[in-house]
């Protein structure tokens, strides 16, 4: 077979005010042709999309793709820059068995709310009647024009996300059926009016309606797919909110009838993926709790400022709970701040200088840390992801530095913290160990991201405690109004009683 591969992935917080506000060409990271097969081996769509047509001897036709780390809209010229040269690509491709993108499905670009059918369709009309296939992320707010337009679209199952390789593998793998006529999908899109903050897959209740969704595909062999969707709360768009998409082989009333029980059980136990907030003291009263009775490291993860949900990643409500808690033996990893970062690079390594990081971005998400600091460690940011959810994709943070504040001239037993020129959030150990912290030995660990920082910490961690406070990706999901989303949406109408359709 053909198949072309390529993509446009953004996960768009619609809440988003400047820097991150607008999502223009330059935030990016773009590319195209044989660039593409660079993806070889790396725990993505992409890597799985490349390593699976390898495997079976299809001919790859890369043609474009590009992400955005998650931030405001999309600007619409970068969005029809982007779209028209992946539309050209695929018209000077040639003649084509298949076609797999790599999409994220809560993508929202100015004037277009749903980025993912929009270009869907663009696509269909340039490629003709051949199979397109779609993998998205858990976090996408699925619509009923998506299952129209994308022959098959298979959600990841786990929070973290740990298979979207295995996604983009089994992309790959689906396409001859497809092409051939003997797999003929049918989707049935149910969409519930429901706002859920972050769940991982690794606990309860996510767990379960995960192990549902995969027993529904094991139990009968017409069920292709099965994917609780858990949405993106911080979109504002007619479409936000949870989904449970199935798809099946030629039978649209099967695919109707499991998504309806799977979506009835989630709705069923919405009230046990609500969790009271956990401020920073509280988080850090628990953890010392945790050290003192089982040892560490403890994990605090500042949920609230989580770069990977679009925030700014300057957030300082976490470290200056940690630094005014006069925590032993603690490390944060990290915040972006390029001006501090600069900073110390200009100072050099065994300098002290005179910091305000963190909190330029808004008062929502703290005041700056100001304090003395002492330069331990200056490096460009790079080095290569070892967790499950992204081994193999390389970092690139930018000049980062070491800082220790308080403790003595030389900058031991003082409290450390990683300071970054570009916004993510923490995934794994790599980033402490590339500027000479191996967190194994830490008592206290504070780091920002909401769940995906599980990949990675949590084989080492004896216990990991979410920190919320006010933010762009609080759980607390009730505080972002919704006006633009079809209402009502429960827990933001608590009373609110539904049942999913039954018929297609």
């Amino acid at each position: 077979m053909r198949i072309a591969i390529g993509g446009l992935e953004h996960e768009t917080n619609t809440y988003a005010t400047e820097p991150m506000g607008t999502t223009g060409r330059s935030h990016f990271q773009s590319g195209s042709g044989e660039e593409l097969l660079n993806a070889r081996g790396q725990r993505t769509f992409l890597g799985g999309f490349v390593d699976a047509a390898e495997a079976a001897g299809h001919e790859i036709v890369p043609t474009f793709w590009a992400m955005a780390g998650p931030s405001g809209i999309i600007e619409a010229g970068a969005y029809a820059e982007m779209k028209q040269e992946l539309l050209e690509r695929l018209a000077a491709a040639g003649p084509l068995d298949g076609v797999a993108l790599s999409m994220h499905g809560a993508g929202v670009v100015e004037g277009i709310e749903d980025l993912e059918s929009d270009l869907a369709a663009a696509v269909k009309e340039v490629v003709g009647d051949i199979p397109l296939v779609v993998p998205l992320d858990l976090h996408g707010n699925i619509t009923p024009e998506m299952g129209e337009v994308i022959d098959l679209m298979l959600g990841v199952h786990e929070y973290p996300h740990t298979d979207s390789y295995d996604r983009g593998v089994e992309c790959i793998e689906l396409l001859p059926d497809l092409a051939s006529g003997a797999t003929r999908p049918t989707t049935a899109v149910v969409q519930m009016p429901l706002l859920l903050p972050t769940s991982t897959t690794d606990i309860q209740p996510a767990a379960g309606i995960r192990d549902r969704c995969l027993a529904a595909e094991a139990a009968d062999e017409r069920v292709i797919d099965a994917t609780f969707f858990h949405g993106f709360p911080y979109t504002d768009v007619a479409a936000t909110g949870a989904s449970i998409v199935v798809t099946t082989n030629n039978d649209p009333a099967l695919a109707q009838q499991v998504a309806a029980e799977i979506a009835a059980e989630v709705w069923a136990s919405r009230q046990e993926f609500l969790s009271e907030a956990t401020p920073p003291n509280v988080a850090i009263d628990l953890a010392r709790r945790v050290l003192s009775e089982q040892g560490g490291p403890v994990v605090m993860n500042d949920t609230a400022d989580n770069p990977g949900g679009g925030t700014p990643g300057d957030g300082t409500h976490l470290l200056l709970a940690m630094l005014d808690a006069e925590l032993e033996n603690a490390c944060f990893g990290f915040v972006f701040d390029p001006a501090v970062a600069t900073q110390a690079h200009e100072a050099g390594t065994g300098a002290t200088i005179q910091v305000r990081l963190g909190g330029r971005h808004d008062d929502l998400h703290g005041a700056p840390v100001e304090a003395s600091a002492y330069v331990k460690t200056l490096t460009d940011g790079r080095f290569i992801y070892t967790n499950q959810m992204l081994a193999g994709v390389r970092a690139s943070y930018g000049p980062s530095a070491r800082l220790v504040i308080g403790g003595d001239r030389r900058g031991e037993n003082g409290f450390d913290v990683i300071v970054t020129s570009r916004r993510s959030q923490t995934f794994d150990r790599e980033v402490f160990l590339l500027h000479g912290i191996d967190v194994n030995t830490r008592s206290f660990i504070g780091l920002k991201s909401s769940q995906h920082f599980r990949a990675g910490f949590r084989d080492l961690a004896t216990a990991m405690i979410a920190a919320d406070s006010p933010g762009l990706t609080t759980r607390e999901v009730t505080v972002f109004e919704h006006p633009s989303a079809n209402r009502p949406l429960w827990p933001l109408e608590p009373d609110l009683e539904w049942s999913p359709p039954t018929n297609t």
